[in-house]
Parts: C-alpha cells; structure tokens; sequence
C-alpha cells in the first residue's frame, strides 16, 4: 500500500492545478484518473485550441447558491496568473470576442504544461486508475483502486460532473459526497442547446444551419451572441448561456434584431416603398431563408401600403420579442459543463476543504460553482485546484 500526503482523484484541469500546487510544496502527490489520457476535456475545448481563461472574469460570470462562494478562490488565482504561465511556457495565443483567450496552435499545450509541471514539482500521475472504495477510518484515507489500495492524509475530489459522457464523465463525485454526508445541489446541464416540439421543432429544423445575431434573455438575464438553428432547436453561445438560467416549462424571449427597432424600420419602408411586399421587406432585416420563413409561421405579407400599424407592431413584437417554450435540453451528452454539485456551504471558500470531514476536498466542476461560457470554468478550475493545494 502506498502513502501519500495527497491524493487527487480526476486528472483534469483542476486536479492537475492542485496536483502541481500542492506538490510545489513538498507534498508527496499522486493525481489518478480512469481515462486513457490525462485531461480529455482540455483537449476537445475550444474546437481543440482550448478557450483556457477570460481577461473580464469576474465573480459575476458564475452561478451558484451562494455567488459569493467563488470570490476568494478567484481573487487569489487569477486569469492573469494563469496567463503568465502560459507565457512562461511560451504558448502562442489569441484573444477572441468578449475577452476570450485561445492557444494559436492546440489545446494540448495546456495539457503539456500542466504535466511537465506536475513532473517538475515531484508530483506524479496515474492513468487507467478505477477507484473501487473510498474509506476514512481513521486520520488517514483508505482507497481501493484497479491498481492497487493507496493510503492519503489529504483526498482532493476533482472528477467534474456528468457533462459529456461519452469522454468517460460521471456522476462519481456526488456519489463520494453523499457517501461523507454532504449536501449536493441537484444537478443538471448547462450550457446546452435548447430542444422544442411540434412546429417550433419542425421551423427549426428547416432553419438548420443558419446562424445569426441574436439577443435572448430569461427573466431578467441577457446574453447577446450568436444564436444556431438545428434539427432539434436552438444553440449558439447565447442559447448555450441561456441555457444555465433557463426554468422548464418557461419560456425565452428571443431578440432576432438586436438593436434594430422593427417597427420603425417597416413604418419608415411602408412610407418609403409602399408597393413592396412585408416578406420582401423582412428580407433586407435577415437572411432570405429565415424571412421568408418567419414570414411564413407569423402570417406576414402583403404590400407595405396595406399593412395596419398594428400589423407592422405585430411582425415587431414577433422578431425583436420571440417568445419560445423550449421542452428541454440536449443533455449531458451535448453540455459543456453540469450546474448544480457539492453544496458550498459544506466547504471553506479559501481552502476548498470539507467542514465536517478533515482533510477532504471538492475542486473544479464538482462544486456547484459555474462559469459562463468563454473560458470562466477554466478559470474556476485553475482557481479551486490553486487554493485547495495550498493547504492539503
């Protein structure tokens, strides 16, 4: 049986950062994982480039039953702590839309990174690891895995959630959690395209592929981004966020113009080109196939001239206010991350250690903290592994 000082079960993003910190530190670590490969979701992030931070990230960008769970762990490992070390590894990146960074050349410099420094620091790394049991029976951890029992003072839980089965992710850490008597916050997918049925389903599917501008919002939460038709619903990144606020059985109210006030505009047409059919009109505002399509499902034609104001408020309410009522997600087989996990209220926002069991810790996406899409659960992953290994 091997001992250890720390023990970090998930070799992903977090568990790689607290590996590294905590080895920085003299501690005798072993970070184990049942994968093939280390750090799977890294690798397919960002179409393979990984979108490994933010420059706006802020306690804003997270969601959480207590939003403030996040700020000290973020105030102390920041996205420009990470980024100077990229840069100390001299890995080429860029900066997309609203502060999103990317590797020029793949995301498997990241993952590169994390393992030379996890080697540097006298940390080590165990794949095609199963765990099998977990026990406390006394100071020490007693775990039971495919290769053999391992002894730990210190267990630092960094298996994600559910998101993305298929790369071998699962509900283990909640499983771990419950078994110490924690609290585990329902969880669920998030961002994740939306899903409809009958004729919202039917419309988008013949929209399928067309990708616009669009604002939608939940309540009182707006993302503006780009919005995708599929053969199921609607994705993008702004349905993608929408997705993490959004309650089933309510409905989202989509902004197909943003900025652009459609009833002025086809007021402005009506007295400008009177003969000019409503559908013509509407193509000017979008894409042909999505004009004459709307046009279409909200009965809108006819020559501008003949057109009431309120049928032209009407077509306005219908393309600046689609209100739609999806009937689900796509689910953890499409979702970038799973909200919801160990409640945070059974942990210390500085150290990530459990309060009523010494020396175990939740990290990463197993907590319920998460981040907007464009790189903010990266962000917390690097964030939560840092604080965790430097008290474990």
């Amino acid at each position: 049986m091997r001992d250890l000082d720390v023990l970090v079960l998930g070799g992903g993003a977090a568990g790689l950062m607290c590996g590294i910190e905590a080895a920085r530190r003299g501690r005798k670590v072993l970070v184990v994982d049942h994968a093939k490969r280390p750090a799977d979701k890294i690798r397919i992030s960002g179409g393979g480039r990984c979108n490994f931070t933010n420059l706006h990230c802020t306690p804003a960008n997270f969601l959480s039953q207590n939003p403030r769970f996040c700020v000290s762990a973020l105030k102390r490992y920041t996205q420009q702590d990470f980024l100077a070390l990229v840069e100390k590894h001299r890995i080429s990146w860029h900066e997309k839309t609203l502060g999103q960074l990317f590797c020029d050349n793949s995301a498997k410099d990241i993952i590169r990174m994390l393992l030379n420094e996890l080697e540097a620091a006298g940390g080590a790394l165990q794949l095609e690891t199963g765990i099998k049991a977990v026990e406390k029976p006394d100071e020490w951890f007693s775990v039971a895995t495919s290769k053999g029992p391992l002894k730990a003072r210190a267990l630092v839980v960094a298996t994600g959630g559910p998101s993305i089965p298929k790369m071998g992710a699962t509900g283990f850490g909640y499983d771990l959690a419950r078994q110490f008597g924690l609290d585990v916050v329902q969880p669920r997918a998030a961002l994740v395209p939306l899903t409809f049925s009958d004729a919202n389903k039917d419309l988008c599917a013949r929209l399928s592929g067309i990708s616009i501008d669009a604002c939608v919002s939940f309540g009182k939460t707006v993302f503006r981004e780009g919005l995708l038709f599929t053969h199921r619903g609607l994705s993008g990144p702004s349905i993608l966020q929408i997705s993490s606020y959004w309650k089933e059985g309510s409905p989202i109210s989509v902004d197909l113009l943003p900025q652009t006030d459609v009833f002025d505009v086809l007021r402005s047409a009506r007295r400008d080109s009177p003969k000019q059919d409503l559908r013509t009109a509407l193509t000017q505002l979008l894409p042909n196939r999505l004009a004459e399509e709307l046009a279409g499902t909200f009965s809108l034609g006819g020559r501008l001239a003949d057109q009431s104001d309120k049928v032209l408020r009407r077509a306005s309410d219908q393309l600046n206010r689609w209100q739609l009522t999806p009937v689900g997600t796509e689910g953890y087989r499409t979702a970038e991350v799973t909200l919801g996990g160990v409640n945070t209220k059974e942990l210390s926002s500085k150290t990530m250690e459990t309060t009523k069991v010494p020396g175990l810790y939740f990290i990463g996406e197993v907590v319920d903290v998460t981040g907007h899409l464009g790189g903010f659960n990266f962000q917390w992953a690097w964030s939560s592994g840092h604080a965790a290994g430097q008290f474990v």
